[in-house]
């Protein structure tokens, strides 16, 4: 057994005792009900389970929760697809996330299944980038680069990857 605290979606969650072999994937899914993360192939190389790591000096990065145990995120603070919305004082949401948005305006998904993690790399790039913009002609490279290790099996990756380009060029300060 092993002992964790961290912050999940600004709710700081533990202490909680939990088997040192238990994935990060199913410590969302059975001990804190966020079922939003998906399980895909079980070796890391769909990316459906990714979540976001927001490191102490203010960049984030994407995990992969299905091959990581609960212990590698302990201490941390992490954003899972269900913390990404506008939600007003009774917890309803208000209004989705620009990613969100974006993709939903661009039907981007036909089952789901991979939506949490091109959403959560999505938002990490697009934070990054208003931080450090790039070039307009750039930026189809640029979200090949953040999205190319996703997996969709309904073959949704270009109307994922028109979405995130929309948005990209339609935000102000992401692009020089």
């Amino acid at each position: 057994m092993i002992t964790v605290t961290m912050t999940i979606n600004s709710n700081i969650v533990g202490p909680v005792d939990v088997d040192e072999s238990v994935k990060m994937i199913d410590f969302l899914h059975e001990y804190q009900g966020l079922t939003g993360t998906k399980f895909g192939c079980g070796i890391g190389v769909c990316h459906a389970c990714t979540i976001i790591v927001d490191d102490a000096d203010g960049s984030s990065h994407t995990e992969r929760t299905c091959i990581n145990g609960v212990g590698n995120f302990n201490g941390k603070k992490l954003r899972t697809v269900e913390g990404h919305a506008k939600r007003n004082l009774m917890g309803q949401i208000t209004a989705l996330s620009p990613v969100q948005q974006t993709f939903v305006d661009h039907f981007s998904f036909q089952c789901g299944w991979c939506t949490s993690g091109f959403v959560n790399e999505s938002t990490v790039l697009v934070e990054q980038l208003a931080k450090q913009p790039v070039d307009k002609a750039q930026v189809e490279d640029v979200i090949e680069n953040a999205l190319k290790n996703h997996i969709c099996r309904c073959s949704g990756y270009r109307k994922y990857y028109v979405g995130l380009r929309d948005l990209v060029l339609s935000q102000p300060g992401l692009v020089k």
